[in-house]
């Protein structure tokens, strides 16, 4: 996949790759295939990663506050101790995603779905799942 950086650059990102500590605040990461990438303490503050395919992706310590995961593919991701606040997940795929000890703080998990195996901040108060 490629990516346009902050200073005009072009850069291929793969799958798998490792990003730890990356700075890719308000990247466009739309429909980006980033299946068992090391995102570890990246910052994706405002970042755009709907679609995207973050499925076994480690996000621990992450720093997703406000970004766009609508519709992303999280399942089996590990987020814990990301920084959710105020992200949109609104239809993301959590199922058996790792949230333990992340901040959800004003983030929209409306048809979000997850399943027995997702583990959510302990304390937080899980949304209702919506009817389909």
């Amino acid at each position: 996949m490629k990516v346009t950086g902050t200073d005009g650059k072009e850069y291929t990102i793969e799958p798998e790759a490792s990003l730890s500590e990356a700075n890719l605040s308000g990247a466009d990461l739309r429909w980006a295939n980033l299946r068992d990438a090391n995102l570890t303490g990246a910052d994706l503050r405002g970042a755009n990663l709907r679609w995207a395919n973050l499925v076994g992706a480690d996000l621990k310590r992450a720093n997703l506050s406000k970004a766009d995961l609508s519709k992303a593919g999280l399942a089996d991701a590990d987020l814990s101790k990301a920084y959710l606040r105020g992200a949109y997940l609104r239809g993301t795929n959590l199922n058996s995603a790792d949230l333990s000890n992340a901040n959800l703080t004003d983030a929209n998990l409306s048809g979000a779905v997850w399943n027995d195996e997702t583990v959510f901040p302990e304390g937080f108060e899980i949304p209702e799942k919506s009817e389909t």
